[in-house]
């Protein structure tokens, strides 16, 4: 869909997550209608596994056929398998979007109350993250896209004020700079934030409205949270 644009022309993508099998609000984001792709920042199920991510996917390519996803925690593992045999992982890489515009993912989440299926350490986060930091910063327009909200941040925060966000992906924010992080995995915190020069954005769960729209614009990338009304 991007061969052959003019890069001063619009691109845009949608991003939401913690979709939760619930599939109703797909059909209401006006947006869908002219984005180039979709960003799943994970939790596409509630401990379910390759089949129903599969199915998931199927509605929301038929909306938009260019679905760019990842397991969140309350993913199993095997779904972060399955996301990878479909080509469209976009976990602990980085991925082209478009000319000059790229997606880091990160998904799962640093560890909860709930021994959720898909949870890692710091350490770990650290060990996907440092790899990628200097193609990261060679990129010329970069989405951070993580299921788990960087530490310290309105995105990050429990209805009793504790914040339980990730050390590690605030510290590559910190260092990095992306211009955006999309995150999740704390419904109550659906916020704006930033870190420096770096837009974090956390739209909550999916079936309580929110969602994102990134665009490229002359002024570089913007994200608009929305919420379905």
């Amino acid at each position: 869909p991007t061969k052959g644009r003019n890069m001063s022309q619009n691109h845009v993508w949608i991003a939401f997550g913690d979709i939760h099998e619930n599939y109703a609000p797909f059909d209401s984001i006006p947006e869908l209608a002219e984005a180039e792709g979709i960003i799943v920042t994970g939790d596409l199920t509630n401990y379910g596994g390759p089949g129903k991510a599969a199915s998931i996917m199927r509605v929301l390519r038929a909306r938009c056929p260019r679905v760019f996803a990842q397991a969140g925690n309350l993913d199993t593992p095997s779904v972060d398998e399955w996301l990878t045999d479909q080509g469209c992982n976009i976990h602990a890489k980085i991925t082209g979007l478009a000319p000059g515009i790229s997606v880091l993912g990160l998904g799962g989440s640093t560890p909860t109350p709930g021994h959720t299926p898909l949870e890692f350490t710091e350490d770990q986060y650290r060990a996907w993250l440092s790899p990628l930091t200097e193609e990261a910063r060679r990129c010329g327009h970069l989405i951070l896209a993580s299921h788990n909200p960087p530490k310290d941040t309105a995105c990050d925060r429990l209805t009793n004020g504790m914040h339980v966000g990730s050390e590690a992906v605030r510290s590559f924010i910190g260092d990095v700079q992306p211009e955006l992080c999309i995150c999740g995995h704390i419904h109550e915190s659906m916020a704006e934030d930033s870190i420096g020069k770096t837009k974090i954005v956390n739209p909550g769960m999916l079936g309580e409205g929110g969602y994102v729209v990134i665009r490229l614009g002359q002024d570089g990338l913007s994200a608009e949270l929305k919420q379905i009304r």
